[in-house]
């Protein structure tokens, strides 16, 4: 018997496409709406596997605390990519969900 049902990735991949532009979630968000609850490692790991070039806004995925997590060039592409997308951060590095977030737990 075949299941039809997508990946995880290809799942993970459609929540991460729904982000609008100008907001974030989280890794833990991105798993729970991909229909994998206390996965948020995995959306990290299946992010950081994309293909150089890929159109996949991946960059509007934050850790819990609203902070990157990635470091070094990584963590200055993503910032740059956040702040181009009218992302603002606190004095503390951190992103206000309350007026950047979206579907993030309250």
């Amino acid at each position: 018997m075949e299941n039809d049902e997508p990946s995880l990735p290809t799942r993970i991949y459609t929540v991460v496409a729904s982000i609008p532009p100008g907001k974030v979630t989280t890794y833990g968000a991105v798993a729970r709406l991909a229909g994998a609850a206390g996965a948020a490692r995995h959306v990290g790991i299946i992010l950081s596997r994309l293909p150089e070039g890929s159109t996949l806004p991946w960059f509007r995925v934050v850790n819990s605390q609203g902070k990157i997590s990635l470091t070094g060039p990584d963590y200055i592409r993503q910032k740059q990519a956040l702040l181009a997308d009218g992302v603002l951060f606190t004095r503390s590095d951190r992103i206000n969900f309350k007026i950047y977030g979206w579907l993030t737990p309250p």
